[in-house]
């Protein structure tokens, strides 16, 4: 029942819109992990070598994080071949992405620590509950020149995956 509760308190708490397509994506460092192991993350020598598929989601080993974080590792080696590297982000600590990019993302890519949600909040897609900040479930495709190429915001983890690998073609597309 608690479940429920939560995601229903989920969806109908709106965030201020995020960063819409066209915008500048503003870079930022933070602690990481891919495959269980630390290292410093940034979008800017990220994105200087291929698009960056950046999503940010509410919280490691959720139900719905989890689904999002199986769904994206299944199709990283799609997204590797087109150019583009995959990493999530969610307002928590270190240890527990470094246990979620083993555990759920399946070694397959990288996932940051934004601790209250700084980095999210720098995005426009922070939600704010009674007793917390998580990042909203909202995925951008950000080109190497730093231009927002997709912005997408739904609670369903089901299209993010499709709707950033569209994006990520027609870029592609355009850069061959």
């Amino acid at each position: 029942m608690f479940a429920g509760v939560m995601m229903i308190a989920c969806v109908s708490t709106p965030a201020i819109a995020a960063l819409p397509q066209g915008a500048k994506a503003p870079d930022f460092k933070l602690s990481a992990a891919l495959g269980g192991k630390p290292f410093n993350f940034s979008l800017g020598d990220t994105r200087r070598k291929g698009p960056v598929v950046l999503y940010f989601f509410p919280a490691a080993f959720t139900k719905g994080c989890t689904i999002e974080a199986h769904m994206f590792a299944e199709a990283t080696d799609d997204f590797k071949a087109l150019g583009a590297t995959v990493v999530g982000v969610t307002a928590g600590a270190v240890d527990r992405v470094a246990e979620f990019s083993k555990s759920e993302c399946r070694d397959k890519f990288a996932v940051a620590a934004d601790p209250g949600a700084k980095v999210a909040a720098q995005y426009e897609t922070v939600m704010k509950l009674p007793n917390q900040t998580l990042s909203e479930r909202t995925s951008f495709v950000i080109a190497p020149d730093g231009k927002i190429l997709l912005s997408y915001t739904d609670m369903n983890p089901q299209e993010h995956i499709a709707k950033a690998m569209a994006a990520v073609r027609a870029w592609k597309a355009k850069h061959s």
